[in-house]
């Protein structure tokens, strides 16, 4: 943790504007925060080659304008505006740089969209220019999200030769069927030749997995699991499908397994997984010892994140307040105004009322919990904001709990959001 500087500061009209945000964000309030936790940084690059029918991320398909096409098909890179948006991105990391000055960054996170499509020198600029602005752990994770349909032989080494010390790989099926109903832009052939790639060239990858998929039967849930775990992989991500509003699935829904259906295929994947040595760790993450996701678990022990992109969050703590920020969703709006200094779209406090539950959402998807310690470290709240949710949870049976640290049980597991609700603002 990082202890809060008292730095004195001149007058708010005698200051450039960058000193004035932080006296702005330095003023009294009504939390208590003696420590600040870590940080990380996360990255959005929009575009994908294709818009999948069940995501609802801020991705947008790549349309040269000007030429009135498409970006390119799969196994080729979308000719998309990486010098413009590197710049923006360097833009933005500037201005919003007084708000994170002299703290560590311990893990980067390069998401999209398709981050893929990218070439790897982009990539590798990027990411220079990135440790030019920023101090950065010497350990620190950087991971970058692939698509199979973007794969080449060698680019993946070349994003580990970028600096890319992890590697995220879309996988989602390796049945063709359920790749062509979700939409994907890649086969089975690609995937296997991905993931291989993968797994020769880092020390540590991710493998993306969903389940109950249209039409998915327990075996083909079990066909996929065990092609994903033969390659070894230290972490998996497994994910249901659900459809989300504002998406192609939400006007036109597939007909996916039902929950007795969808329960059976999770206690399969935690059966499989354990066999292959991996332990659950998070409600959705499959891990090897040594190779949890920090950058992730940043976010679920609610950590700091500074997000620059198009659409990306922020969630930034402060001597008395914890701060929320998204920027400019559209990726040539946010071109245009992060190279005018003025990314950020929306900027509000967390309020203190609304903290517990925000703290609770993450937590309670780790395994092992949290510490009550931690709850008073990130929220500058004592316990008692908490109490009453966690009595109403032990007399559930949705958690256990010491004098130090609250679990969530194998109930409290399966009933999750059931658990979360309990601490809403009343």
């Amino acid at each position: 943790m990082t202890t809060i500087p008292i730095t004195p500061v001149p007058p708010a009209g005698d200051a450039p504007a960058a000193v004035r945000d932080i006296q702005h964000y330095m003023r009294s309030g009504t939390l208590q925060l003696s420590s600040l936790p870590p940080l990380s940084l996360y990255v959005h690059l929009p575009w994908c080659l294709k818009k999948c029918p069940y995501c609802d991320f801020n991705s947008h398909e790549y349309r040269d304008d000007a030429a009135g096409v498409q970006g390119a098909g799969a196994g080729r890179t979308a000719h998309v505006p990486e010098q413009r948006y590197i710049d923006a991105l360097m833009a933005d990391l500037e201005a919003a740089l007084p708000l994170i000055w002299g703290r560590t960054v311990h893990s980067i996170f390069i998401g999209g969209g398709t981050p893929s499509l990218f070439a790897p020198a982009a990539i590798d600029q990027l990411i220079g220019d990135i440790r030019a602005r920023l101090r950065l752990e010497p350990d620190c994770e950087i991971t970058l999200e692939a698509n199979p349909g973007t794969f080449e032989k060698d680019r993946f080494r070349a994003y580990r030769a970028a600096g890319v010390t992890r590697l995220s790989v879309g996988v989602q099926s390796f049945n063709d069927r359920h790749l062509q109903a979700l939409g994907r832009v890649h086969d089975r052939d690609q995937a296997l030749a991905a993931v291989q790639e993968a797994a020769e060239t880092f020390d540590t990858f991710n493998l993306d997995i969903m389940y109950g998929l249209p039409g998915q039967t327990l075996q083909e849930l079990e066909q996929d699991m065990g092609t994903a775990l033969a390659h070894k992989p230290p972490h998996i991500s497994i994910y249901h499908l659900t459809i989300e509003p504002n998406t192609y699935f939400a006007k036109y829904p597939p007909v996916i397994p039902e929950d007795d259906q969808a329960y059976a295929m999770l206690d399969r994947i935690t059966e499989m997984t354990a066999a292959g040595g991996l332990a659950r760790y998070e409600i959705s993450a499959y891990a090897r010892p040594g190779h949890t996701c920090f950058h992730n678990t940043n976010y679920w022990q609610f950590g700091d994140y500074l997000g620059i992109g198009a659409g990306a969050h922020s969630k930034l703590s402060f001597a008395h307040r914890v701060v929320r920020q998204v920027r400019f969703r559209d990726p040539r709006l946010y071109m245009d105004h992060a190279l005018a200094g003025r990314a950020v779209a929306q900027d509000d406090d967390v309020r203190r009322a609304d903290l517990p539950f925000e703290y609770m959402l993450n937590a309670l998807r780790l395994r092992e919990g949290f510490a009550l310690q931690d709850f008073m470290a990130r929220t500058g709240l004592p316990v008692t904001a908490i109490a009453k949710g966690l009595e109403a949870a032990e007399r559930k049976g949705l958690i256990e709990r010491d004098m130090a640290r609250v679990r969530p049980t194998e109930r409290g597991f399966d009933f999750l959001s059931d658990l979360q609700e309990l601490f809403l603002a009343d």
